[in-house]
């Protein structure tokens, strides 16, 4: 399975813009820039969209590893905070915090944790991204 994402970037680093878009069409030509990404401009980034595709996965890798545990979720919620810190290299993507709340009736507190941490290690954004990542996983009663 192979997925594309393009980008088109127009002019010089900090006044320049791009757009990025997506295959599927649910991205299209969204507009991205030097302050969008660095500063406090609104918009989107190349990091809010990894921060979106690393909490979609890692909420189907937890439905996953508790499925096979015998736990059917309700609802697993998720948010991840990526930071983008500037290092010797360059920007440099140094953590990614996740914040799970998921409702799963009938789980037992430990079965949940050890869950979450197995699908922290077991999701595949997870295991591209070379950042430290933390979580907070919650189990609602």
């Amino acid at each position: 399975m192979k997925r594309t994402g393009s980008a088109v970037w127009n002019g010089e680093l900090k006044t320049g813009s791009g757009t990025v878009s997506t295959d599927s069409g649910v991205l299209d030509k969204v507009a991205y820039s030097f302050g969008k990404r660095f500063g406090d401009d609104a918009g989107s980034n190349p990091e809010e969209l990894i921060a979106a595709a690393h909490a979609g996965c890692y909420s189907m890798a937890l439905s996953n590893v508790l499925g096979g545990e015998g736990m059917t979720p309700e609802k697993i919620e998720t948010s991840a905070t990526v930071t983008l810190e500037m290092l010797d290299a360059g920007p440099t993507i140094t953590a990614v915090h996740l914040v799970v709340n998921a409702k799963v009736p009938g789980a037992d507190a430990d079965a949940f944790q050890k869950a979450a941490e197995g699908a922290k290690t077991g999701c595949p954004v997870s295991k591209v991204l070379n950042a430290e990542i933390t979580m907070d996983a919650t189990l609602e009663s």
